[in-house]
């Protein structure tokens, strides 16, 4: 397989451990955006593995009561729904916020819709020529936050002529109180995507929500089909979402390390203009050398090559924030950047 021609995310550690001559136990991997701390599972009861996957009431009603909405769909994560919600649609002029979550675009392009990149500045200006905005919020890899009321005023203007929003919340849950999921009632033409995966730490589970309309979730259950979120990940979801302190405190946690990460990159002249509670982002010309420089010296962070920007999520241990302070310190061409 030809890993040139397909979208590059995070991760990998294996791929690239390997390609730069590291064990995988020694890259500290910081290419995510996936919370170091995340929940940690208890043990699951045997029983769940050993059954088919069923509608969970419970599920339900701890979703609705977390996310403040009963007009839910489990799926197997935010991908799931990216996958899926190309295929609902006929023909459309797609605009997806770039940069951004890759995977958008990929998903639209691949269903055969016209697919424009656009920046947060054009959409004002384009937006009446659109069938179908996507947007990150707040944005991956940016952290630019839209505010509620424009995106409702977005939503209406497509909405008017049959149009969609879909917002992608994967990195909402450190910030709730922007979520569009606890509006008043759900909407037509509103589609938003939740995600288990950044905020609880959490990807390998697969889980995740979708909120629209009843019969727009109707039929994107249908498309799905049976047996769409996998027993153990429902079984965990529900045990993560009744865990109201732990929520609560690693909100505070991760603001005061985001916080640190920014000043340590400040220190090594690398000055983040935008990122969330989970990373720190920026542009410079010597992005790609700088991720390169990093990954010889063990630290994997994420490189967006068209914007000539980088991504460094938070570490996770002591060490691994030791480890990423000495990879600054010895990257020569960052004396150039200071």
């Amino acid at each position: 397989m030809d890993r040139a021609n397909h979208p590059q995310h995070g991760g990998n550690r294996r791929y690239w451990a390997e390609r730069y001559g590291f064990h995988e136990s020694e890259m500290v991997d910081l290419s995510t955006g996936i919370n170091p701390h995340g929940w940690s599972v208890p043990a699951i009861p045997a029983e769940v593995w050993q059954r088919l996957p069923e509608s969970d009431t419970d599920l339900l009603k701890i979703a609705a009561d977390y996310y403040g909405t009963e007009t839910l769909l489990p799926v197997a994560g935010s991908q799931a729904a990216i996958q899926t919600l190309p295929r609902l649609r006929t023909f459309s002029r797609v605009a997806v916020l770039d940069p951004s979550y890759s995977e958008h675009m990929r998903g639209w392009e691949l269903a055969g819709h016209e697919v424009l990149k656009i920046g947060s500045d054009q959409i004002e200006s384009l937006l009446p020529g659109l069938d179908v905005l996507v947007l990150v919020n707040p944005n991956n890899p940016t952290g630019e936050l839209f505010s509620r009321e424009e995106l409702l005023r977005w939503h209406q203007q497509l909405a008017d002529r049959g149009g969609w929003l879909v917002v992608d919340e994967a990195f909402m849950d450190a910030t709730p109180e922007h979520s569009l999921c606890m509006l008043d009632r759900p909407r037509t033409g509103l589609i938003i995507l939740r995600s288990l995966g950044k905020f609880f730490g959490l990807a390998g589970i697969r889980s995740g929500f979708v909120f629209a309309t009843p019969i727009f979730l109707e039929r994107m259950e249908r498309l799905l089909g049976p047996w769409s979120l996998s027993h153990p990940a429902q079984w965990a979801t529900k045990q993560v979402l009744c865990d109201h302190s732990w929520q609560s405190e690693m909100r505070d946690r991760l603001v005061v390390e985001s916080g640190r990460l920014s000043e340590l990159l400040r220190s090594a002249g690398l000055s983040p203009e935008g990122g969330s509670s989970l990373f720190q982002w920026l542009t410079t010309p010597q992005a790609a050398a700088i991720t390169n420089s990093l990954a010889e010296q063990g630290v994997l962070i994420r490189l967006f090559k068209e914007s000539s920007s980088i991504r460094f999520g938070l570490p996770g241990s002591a060490n691994e924030w030791e480890r990423l302070e000495s990879a600054l310190s010895g990257a020569e061409l960052l004396r150039d950047v200071a």
